[in-house]
């Protein structure tokens, strides 16, 4: 009884993070706000999803000591690392596209990477 509730808050916040990463892709006003929050939130979110699959993998383990939840374990933690550094990197890259594609943030924002290629002579860093 302690693992399904224990799971089940965890998959009950991951799906509450989720489902702001959802809203956020309608509500933000440009791509870099839109991308900042779907990252952001799906990344926490995922995050909460692998941590239930970990303890519960865990607990089956510890309980039955079958292996296949051992290799579960491993997997999902895998998988949760690859999540954690590809997220970013792929968020990041969509953005410096957008940049450089001509897409420029909302005028309240301070658009410093404009301000360092014109301190350096149109070269951007």
């Amino acid at each position: 009884m302690f693992l399904g509730i224990f799971v089940g808050l965890f998959l009950l916040v991951s799906l509450f993070f989720n489902t702001l990463g959802i809203v956020s892709l309608y509500r933000f006003p440009d791509v870099y706000t839109r991308m900042h929050g779907a990252t952001k939130c799906s990344t926490f979110g995922t995050l909460f999803t692998v941590f239930a699959l970990l303890f519960y993998s865990f607990v089956r383990f510890m309980m039955e000591g079958e292996s296949r939840f051992l290799v579960l374990m491993i997997h999902v933690f895998i998988g949760g690392v690859v999540l954690l550094i590809s997220n970013p990197t792929g968020a990041h890259a969509l953005a410096r596209a957008a940049y450089r594609s001509g897409t420029v943030p909302e005028p309240a924002v301070v658009d410093a990477l404009e301000n360092t290629k014109k301190s350096k002579g149109g070269v951007a860093a």
